[in-house]
């Protein structure tokens, strides 16, 4: 039997078929998931779904006649019925196929439902489709319903209900329905299709999302499906489900969480070729079979006559987000630069520049230096947190604070807030102990004034850095670096996972981002620091930059 996913996985990575950056990444995960046997491929239950669609799911909008599935859908089928766990279930129970417009997505989801219900093999099988609204959840609904009538065998089996399409055989059906995050009692789903997810609103979508996911808890192998292009909804799931996504194929996954997830997202890479057919394949798998590039050159035209028009084509067929959260900085670009251990001992004499993050609350707080000696950005980071708030961070965070504290990383200050003034002394003793000369040192606005002026009035030249878009050139020079080995960050695990929870959001309109992290209880203190430092780097660089050198 062929494995289309290799075949699928060749082509990409040879070019003979172009995709972009985050498909590239999902299938290199799946082959090296396969070869170090995290999970393992059956030939025949991938063959088996990918028989069944083509034998019996038709086209239900211009024509009728059977799909025959395109090398990236036997693929993509492949990886969501054919590679299995330890157990021989389904690895993969959270699907994201995010792709532009007119590539199929409602239609292969329809097909999906319908084979989940007719040959899982799973009595009392309940499969929902749901949007906000119940005309957009009716969409893929009455395209599995069509299916359904244009096959005697299945039609017969299956009865048309007010509300529902019922297969008493298996005491199964096919349902839709709109947002009703309080009736989470009532589902048990085998698999819900989650259409246009970017089009659910913020807290609302989130509540919905997790309604539909614990509601699969009792099935052995159940899916959910999201499905969706781009669009203009902020904080909502498919934020989510970017950030985590993308923090998967970055490998940022510091404690291997996302095992049950498998993310397809078609999307273009360099935003400034928006309007380059090449481009533009990356987000149309099914260029030239559902789509074509006659059409796509058309709207192209229609897009650059008119700044309205191009921000909806980019989003439509290009699947860039406007403002779109994802992870930022790869592993193994991260793992590189926390090298050899290195000591404040060693830099005697040397100039550096200096960022503090303070906590507003209960996080942590971080104050931060980079040295630059003999080519190499030297960074050191010291962490405080409140003695009484420990214990709790440890369990909220699932992080070994404790440890950190007895490796030096962390410093206890404070009772339930961080003694600013144990920052001031951290900074002071650099130079009284150490012979290190902080020239310049940024710090967010929102910052203690107190700490600030004291600072000021130690000596220290102080300059307020706004952690917001205009960050921009700052965030692209710290991935440079950090993509080129430039900086060594020692042995500070508590900066390596502050890196790895970092994210940023995308500005599609200004091609501006902002960091975030990447989740509510995941710390990025480290990272503001370092960039506040970079900051004033950047900012005064002709002023101090030959001093920053520290060259003898």
């Amino acid at each position: 039997m062929k494995n289309y996913i290799f075949e699928y996985y060749q082509k990409i990575q040879d070019g003979s078929i172009i995709a972009g950056k985050w498909i590239k990444l999902w299938y290199s995960y799946i082959i090296k998931g396969l070869q170090q046997q995290a999970f393992f491929y059956n030939a025949k239950k991938a063959s088996k779904a990918i028989s069944f669609i083509e034998k019996f799911c038709h086209h239900v909008k211009g024509r009728s006649d059977l799909l025959k599935l395109e090398l990236w859908e036997k693929a993509f089928i492949s990886v969501i019925f054919g590679i299995l766990d330890k157990n021989g279930n389904r690895q993969f129970r959270e699907v994201l196929l995010f792709v532009a417009r007119k590539n199929g997505k409602t239609l292969l989801a329809a097909a999906i439902s319908a084979y989940m219900n007719y040959c899982d093999n799973e009595y009392g099988s309940e499969i929902y489709f749901i949007a906000p609204k119940l005309d957009q959840a009716d969409i893929c609904y009455s395209a599995v319903k069509k299916m359904i009538e244009q096959v005697s065998a299945l039609d017969l089996i299956t009865k048309s209900r007010k509300n529902d399409l019922y297969i008493s055989k298996t005491n199964s059906y096919f349902k839709k329905i709109a947002f009703n995050e309080k009736k989470a009692d009532g589902f048990n789903p085998h698999l819900t299709v989650a259409d246009e997810i970017e089009s659910w609103n913020g807290r609302k979508g989130l509540k919905q999302y997790e309604v539909m996911k614990s509601g699969m808890g009792a099935r052995k192998q159940p899916m959910l499906l999201s499905l969706s292009t781009a669009g203009y909804e902020n904080d909502g799931p498919y934020d989510e489900l970017m950030k985590r996504a993308t923090r998967l194929l970055l490998g940022n996954d510091c404690n291997k969480k996302e095992t049950r997830l498998a993310p397809f997202i078609y999307m273009i890479d360099d935003e400034s070729k928006w309007n380059d057919i090449n481009e533009i394949a990356k987000a149309n798998p099914n260029l030239g079979v559902s789509i074509t590039v006659d059409y796509l050159l058309d709207e192209l035209i229609v897009a650059e006559q008119s700044l309205n028009k191009q921000a909806e084509f980019k989003t439509k067929y290009c699947n860039i987000k406007q403002n779109n959260s994802q992870a930022w900085l790869e592993s193994r670009f991260i793992e590189a630069c926390f090298r050899q251990q290195k000591h404040l001992v060693e830099f005697k004499n040397c100039y550096c520049v200096g960022g503090i993050d303070l906590s507003q609350t209960t996080d942590l707080t971080a104050c931060c230096i980079v040295i630059e000696k003999d080519g190499e950005l030297n960074v050191f980071t010291q962490f405080f947190m409140p003695k009484e708030r420990l214990e709790i961070a440890i369990a909220r965070d699932n992080v070994p604070y404790d440890v950190y504290v007895k490796q030096g990383l962390l410093i206890l200050s404070g009772e339930n807030y961080v003694d600013y003034h144990d920052c001031e002394k951290w900074f002071y003793n650099l130079i009284s102990k150490f012979k290190i000369y902080p020239l310049k040192v940024g710090y967010d606005r929102y910052s203690a004034q107190y700490l600030v002026q004291d600072m000021k009035a130690s000596g220290f030249h102080m300059d307020d850095c706004y952690q917001g878009e205009n960050m921009t050139p700052v965030l692209r020079e710290a991935e440079g670096l950090i993509r080129d080995k430039s900086f060594n960050f020692g042995k500070n695990n508590l900066m390596k996972i502050c890196l790895a929870n970092s994210g940023v959001k995308m500005n599609s309109e200004s091609n501006r981002m902002r960091l975030i992290k990447l989740g509510p209880n995941e710390r990025i203190d480290g990272t503001a620091a370092l960039i506040d430092a970079l900051a004033v780097r950047q900012k005064f660089y002709s002023e101090i930059g030959r001093q920053l050198q520290n060259k003898r």
